[in-house]
């Protein structure tokens, strides 16, 4: 019986699937009867049996993150000594104390003195000598340095304020600010109007 060619290529083919299928079937009875049931480690996971070359021992290794790490020194338990020495323990409670001031390691020390306060912390802003009320009227700003006697009686006063020369009578207003009130042979009373303060004035001789 003679097969063609593309009866070979079916056969062929078939028998590649038929191996293809009873390979995954027996693959999938062993995993399920016979495997483990924890898949195995990566190979960058598995535990390396090389011991790691030893580092310096004071090099220090910086991190990758930046920061400075501390230096590993090797620590070897035989050097050290775990004896006790009393004296030193005893010459270490002996010390005393001999600052000047306060022992803060002694609750029986006294506190050091506070010098007293000598002037108030904050200055008063009162002023003692400061007068009270309104202040005073100024001077009344005029000189009085003689006068003249009508036949009627009646006095003119000669008054200087600055460089000028006023001529008034009782009641007149000398420069729009001092009312003449009474004018008496060595003296005359004005009025400063804006302060309502009346004052003499003495006769002064030239």
């Amino acid at each position: 019986m003679k097969i063609g060619a593309e009866d070979k290529k079916k056969v062929i083919a078939a028998g590649v699937l038929g191996a293809g299928a009873i390979g995954a079937l027996v693959y999938a009875l062993t995993f399920i009867f016979g495997g483990s049931s924890a898949p195995a480690p990566p190979p960058a996971a598995q535990t390396s049996t090389a011991r790691p070359s030893p580092q310096p021992a004071a090099t220090a290794t910086v991190p990758a993150t930046g920061e400075h790490a501390a230096a590993k020194i090797s620590s070897n338990i035989a050097s050290l000594d775990p004896t006790l020495h009393p004296e030193w323990m005893a010459q270490a409670e002996s010390l005393e104390y001999s600052g000047s001031g306060r022992n803060i390691f002694s609750q029986f020390s006294a506190p050091p003195k506070i010098e007293e306060v000598k002037a108030p912390v904050r200055p008063s802003n009162t002023v003692a000598d400061a007068p009270k009320g309104p202040p005073p009227p100024p001077p009344i700003d005029l000189k009085f340095f003689g006068y003249e006697t009508h036949k009627d009686g009646t006095r003119k006063a000669f008054l200087l304020h600055g460089d000028d020369v006023f001529i008034a009578s009782e009641g007149d207003v000398v420069d729009h600010r001092y009312k003449v009130l009474k004018i008496a042979p060595m003296s005359v009373q004005v009025e400063d109007l804006p302060y309502q303060n009346a004052q003499p004035i003495p006769l002064t001789q030239n």
